[in-house]
């Protein structure tokens, strides 16, 4: 009970404050333990066994209190859930770790965090969207100046842009292709390497060791850089974590009746970069199929007399036609930056696998930024409560406004404005909400924006499958 009690406090309070704080609580997580999120149960596999909260992961090494574990929580799929950080928030005044000045709060000069409701007022987007503020300097010798930044929250800097962005998990690592929403952690420009088929997976490992530093250095504020160690530490802590929706409330089990989701299956799941590359990229030559997923099979949509199928019947049947739908929809793929005119078709037929190409992962399986529009000032989804940032080509003047230039703040490249990689989807369910900036709440919400930015003609049917498939994640 007590182990339970902990755990409650520690989701919610973060496990640096908790661990630091008791001297009773527990310095392990037993393997597979079970985090509940809206729509099931989250689990973690971990190659090495129990989870060890004693590690350098787990430790401030800088000077405001914070660990990797603030930022990246294991209830929430290894990243925050926006939900969680307003229950932070609410239980410690707003004075958890979490709730820093550097980057936690929507901007860091002519504000009061004195008060609880000064707080409130200066973290609202960390605690309504989980979104951290992220200030980088525009490149030397970028193709592009910034000509105006209209940001409601102050920051208004035209050599240093503020730009909001939410946390990526820190599992399931070795799927990955870049590393950050710009892939700044993967770029020679900052000094790291960009993720091949040869050079990996020491290339990978070098650049979440490069991302430790800098966000121990950053983000916690520390006075020195974590040593060698501790950066080894980290990364093989990292390393080892496989994390999956484990049960579906309304499906039970998801490895169950033939199922292969949880993280165990995940585990074992071959990659390499490259994959499934759909433009020829693989490096075996294997052509691409736009059949990613094969978590869930048709034995799932019916019925057979087991005990409780009948009960999840319904649900899994849902999850089943979302995922055929994933795999096989068709998408007229036309006006996305990356990929469109780096082939120089204008319109593509392809699938959500086009992107997410990567074998029961859902990310892509080389290093391709994209851009789908989720920085348009004109989102559909919405984008009031971000900046407005101008640009203005150098070469022919041309001008354009962006909540973020993303991939271009760190090539300074015209044609990098609004690219972000996709992430990877597995627990996906755990951290609302959703793209990089937040701007999608819920999973249904996320498939709406595709389904508008590409006229996908999704029926309201179609869009609760996706979201039923992808919360199962």
């Amino acid at each position: 009970m007590k182990f339970r009690l902990w755990l409650s406090g520690a989701l919610v309070l973060g496990l640096t404050t908790v661990v630091a704080a008791e001297s009773d609580a527990p310095t392990h997580f037993p393997n597979l333990f079970p985090f509940p999120n809206a729509t099931g149960i989250l689990k973690t596999f971990n190659a090495t066994g129990k989870l060890d909260l004693t590690g350098p992961f787990f430790q401030s090494l800088g000077t405001n209190g914070r660990s990797c574990a603030s930022c990246h929580q294991p209830g929430d799929a290894w990243s925050v859930s926006a939900e969680h950080v307003a229950d932070r928030f609410e239980r410690s005044h707003g004075l958890d770790p979490i709730f820093r000045t550097n980057d936690g709060s929507n901007c860091d000069h002519n504000i009061d965090t004195s008060t609880v409701g000064g707080r409130r007022h200066a973290y609202s987007l960390l605690r309504t969207r989980g979104l951290f503020r992220i200030a980088l300097s525009v490149p030397s010798g970028a193709e592009f100046d910034v000509v105006n930044v209209k940001n409601p929250y102050g920051c208004g800097e035209t050599n240093t842009l503020s730009m909001y962005r939410r946390a990526l998990p820190s599992t399931n690592l070795r799927f990955l292709s870049t590393v950050m929403w710009d892939g700044r952690e993967s770029s020679s420009q900052t000094g790291t390497q960009p993720i091949t088929f040869a050079t990996n997976p020491n290339d990978l490992l070098a650049d979440l060791a490069h991302q430790a530093v800098d966000a121990t250095l950053g983000h916690a504020q520390a006075s020195t850089p974590p040593t060698a160690e501790q950066q080894k530490q980290i990364v093989s802590f990292e390393m080892g974590l496989t994390t999956a929706q484990a049960i579906d409330f309304g499906a039970g089990a998801l490895d169950s009746q033939g199922a292969s989701g949880g993280p165990l299956v995940l585990a074992s799941q071959p990659f390499h970069i490259g994959i499934n590359d759909p433009l020829g990229l693989n490096p075996f030559n294997t052509p691409f199929t736009p059949v990613v997923f094969t978590l869930f099979t048709d034995r799932w949509a019916q019925a057979s007399g087991h005990e409780y199928e009948g009960e999840y019947a319904h649900r899994r049947a849902s999850i089943v036609r979302g995922q055929a739908l994933f795999n096989s929809h068709t998408i007229n793929i036309a006006g996305v930056g990356g990929l469109n005119d780096a082939t120089g078709v204008p319109l593509i037929k392809g699938t959500c696998g086009t992107c997410h190409d990567t074998f029961n992962v859902g990310n892509h399986s080389i290093g391709a930024p994209l851009n789908i529009g989720i920085s348009d000032v004109n989102n559909p989804l919405g984008a009031e409560y971000l900046p407005m940032i101008t640009l203005r080509n150098k070469a022919n003047g041309t001008e354009v406004s962006t909540t973020d230039p993303g991939r271009a703040m760190i090539t300074g490249k015209w044609a990098d404005i609004g690219k972000f990689k996709g992430p990877i989807l597995r627990g996906v369910a755990a951290r609302a909400p959703y793209f990089h900036n937040g701007s999608a709440a819920t999973l249904k919400d996320a498939v709406e924006f595709y389904n508008i930015r590409f006229s996908m003609g999704l029926t309201h049917q179609e869009i609760a499958d996706l979201a039923a498939f992808l919360s199962a994640l």
